[in-house]
């Protein structure tokens, strides 16, 4: 996966890099995959804006990823690699020995014409899902089960792994692309392989209009806010605002928020980095 920049012909385009979308294989979605996906535009069911800095964007259709991977013991044909609007990681059509269709997350170097499977005593090879009790310690994996048939639910974002590092009884240990090491129930599953379309954190929009087409509003500074408006609001001058904190009050960059009484404590073994 490569990135592109372009020459300053506008100013626009001067700081403009965007994804080379040499990996794309296809540019038309497949339709029995699609579904409707509205805009809320940061409002709640009674139409008051609960959300800032949400709204407009084009309009888009929800990919239906297959997060779950349980369809064992049948290998499945990557049909296409396609861009997906709805993440930052590309997609891979796959078509099943029954013809049956599905997406999946594309990982670092899936191509088209491979096979892939998923289930029990199958090859950890990239692209295959199968219970982490069977996956050698040191491989890197993602769409990590955090409950037994959930699905997916980490490291799944472009570029993203997790390490397993060992196992000590029913629990494996990963470590998470946060730093943090964490035990999982061997029979969760995981895909073997990195999240493809890595050089997506050296992409830039370039310009404002970019960001607009992507339905994020223009975001306004605390410090900027007047003091009935933002806690680090007001001041003479430019004033610096203060100890950083949320709209409501809560403290930012470095206050923790998470409960010491959540019960998922006990699988951390040790703690994000700050």
């Amino acid at each position: 996966m490569a990135v592109r920049k372009f020459n300053p012909v506008t100013p626009g385009q001067r700081h403009k890099i965007i994804s080379a979308f040499d990996t794309i294989t296809a540019s038309t979605p497949e339709k029995s995959l699609l579904e409707p996906l509205r805009r809320t535009g940061g409002r709640n069911n009674q139409g008051r804006m609960t959300m800032r800095y949400i709204g407009g964007g084009h309009k888009r259709k929800y990919r239906i990823i297959d997060f779950k991977r349980n369809k064992d013991g049948i290998s499945a044909t990557v049909d296409s690699i396609q861009y997906d609007p709805n993440r930052t990681a590309n997609i891979a059509l796959l078509v099943y020995e029954d013809s049956e269709k599905r997406y999946i997350l594309a990982p670092n170097g899936l191509q088209v014409g491979q096979k892939v499977i998923s289930g029990s005593g199958i090859d950890p090879e990239i692209g295959n899902t199968l219970p982490l009790s069977e996956i050698p310690l040191g491989t890197l994996v993602h769409n990590i089960e955090l409950q037994p048939g959930q699905g997916g639910v980490m490291a799944r974002s472009a570029g993203t792994y997790a390490q397993l590092t060992s196992r000590e009884g029913k629990y494996a240990t990963l470590k998470l692309p946060s730093g943090e090491i964490r035990m999982v129930l061997g029979t969760c599953r995981a895909t073997v392989g990195i999240v493809g379309n890595s050089d997506h954190v050296l992409e830039k929009s370039g310009k404002a209009g970019r960001n607009r087409w992507m339905g994020r509003r223009p975001r306004t500074r605390g410090v900027a806010m007047n003091p009935v408006d933002h806690p680090m609001g007001g001041g003479e001058g430019r004033a610096s605002g203060g100890h950083p904190r949320s709209r409501k009050g809560l403290l930012a960059k470095g206050y923790k928020t998470r409960s010491p009484k959540k019960a998922s404590n006990k699988y951390i073994v040790e703690r994000r980095k700050k």
